[in-house]
């Protein structure tokens, strides 16, 4: 098998009780499995199962290959999701992510309106995204699959809003969940680390 699921970076009650074992035992455990299984049948036998997930992803867009694009994608998008979170986290960022936000939306309460409001108003399935293009932070939303490095940004941090990804807890209310994200579960740390790759 070319490509793996990626463990879990804590325990699947880790982050009770913002987000439950159980949330994270399907949508990591089966959801996720699911686009490696696919992704993985998809590119048995051919170049790409060789290849490093990013260029798959960035090969597929070129050549319009919808379904190892969504899959390989999904993995991609899934595995950030999951570093972009940590038991006890939450609250205000801390280090150059925080100096980085101030500069790009006046406060940190600017941001999380922004934030909170991109990840509310995706239509459908899709992911908020705090990115950074041409060395400024900014909020970006994707339906489906997509993700920044198709639009040439670098992803610093992101949120699932497909349903899977908070109705076992959240049902309907995606406000609801997306506040108790900023406030209770973003790994800062991990923002911070991929503000210092790109820059």
């Amino acid at each position: 098998m070319a490509f793996e699921l990626p463990p879990l970076p804590y325990d699947t009650s880790a982050l009770e009780p913002h987000m439950s074992a159980q949330t994270l035992e399907f949508h990591h455990g089966k959801h996720h499995n699911t686009y490696v299984t696919n992704l993985n049948n998809m590119t048995k036998d051919t170049p790409m199962a060789d290849m490093a997930l990013e260029d798959v992803i960035m090969k597929a867009w070129a050549d319009k290959n919808t379904g190892v694009f969504n899959n390989a994608a999904q993995v991609w998008n899934h595995t950030f999701f999951w570093n972009g979170m940590k038991a006890g986290g939450g609250g205000a960022p801390t280090g150059a992510i925080k100096d980085k936000i101030d500069e790009a939306f006046g406060s940190f309460d600017k941001f999380k309106d922004e934030f909170k409001a991109g990840g509310a108003g995706q239509f459908g399935s899709g992911w908020v995204w705090l990115v950074l293009e041409n060395g400024t932070l900014k909020i970006a939303k994707t339906p489906n699959a997509e993700l920044p490095m198709i639009n040439g940004q670098i992803a610093i941090l992101t949120c699932d809003v497909w349903e899977h990804a908070y109705y076992l807890d959240y049902q309907n209310r995606r406000p609801d969940f997306l506040s108790t994200f900023l406030e209770n579960l973003v790994n800062w740390d991990f923002a911070n680390e991929n503000l210092a790759k790109a820059t």
